[in-house]
């Protein structure tokens, strides 16, 4: 798959260091089926859809949603619309948006509140990712034709059906909320997205035109 370079340059650097090679066989077997997926909606030239499903659609979700919305487009593959939902809603919480900002991206608050709204940008002329807590079934994601992907083990039990969607694939992470209040908090975030950003860099890295 050609790459192009026109994300922020910063993104751009923090991609460049990642290595897929560190991700285990027994990860790689995890992530196969979304890469399975998207091979199969490119090849049919249709709209790849992913839903990145967590409790709370407050860190984990969005950090998938984010990452995987940048390297699809690092990767120039085009009409890939990547969304994030809870089994409830809450709010981004600061310390993950912080932590993409960290990483090179472009964060404004377009609206206050107990869940705020978040324009996120990862390259100067595409649309920004719009970011905030919703549950997955919201107006705001898709209802049909899409992945989902349960990013935590408490969505991945309380969810077996996801209605809409073509597949459910369980990818579960860690939760860095575990170092909340903590002096490894900031650590602890950039380490999952990193390990997270990696993970969907090996599977758009499979993707053939």
């Amino acid at each position: 798959m050609s790459i192009q370079s026109t994300l922020f340059s910063e993104i751009e650097k923090v991609i460049i260091q990642l290595n897929p090679e560190t991700i285990s066989e027994e990860r790689k077997a995890i992530l196969q089926p979304l890469a399975d997926f998207v091979q199969s909606k490119v090849s049919d030239a249709k709209e790849v859809r992913i839903n990145f499903i967590c409790t709370h659609n407050s860190r984990r979700s969005h950090l998938s949603q984010v990452w995987a919305q940048t390297i699809a487009h690092h990767f120039n593959i085009n009409n890939v619309f990547c969304y994030s939902g809870g089994t409830e809603a809450t709010a981004l919480f600061p310390m993950a948006a912080k932590t993409l900002q960290n990483s090179g991206f472009e964060i404004k608050a377009i609206s206050e509140g107990n869940n705020p709204v978040y324009s996120i940008k990862y390259a100067a002329n595409e649309h920004p990712i719009i970011g905030f807590s919703k549950k997955l079934d919201d107006d705001f994601n898709p209802k049909s034709e899409f992945a989902a992907i349960m990013t935590c083990d408490s969505a991945n039990e309380a969810c077996p059906f996801v209605p809409g969607a073509d597949i459910r694939i369980p990818i579960t992470f860690e939760d860095p909320k575990a170092f909340d209040n903590t002096p490894q908090q900031a650590e602890k975030y950039q380490e999952r997205s990193l390990q997270i950003a990696t993970e969907l860099l090996y599977v758009f890295s499979q993707i053939q035109s």
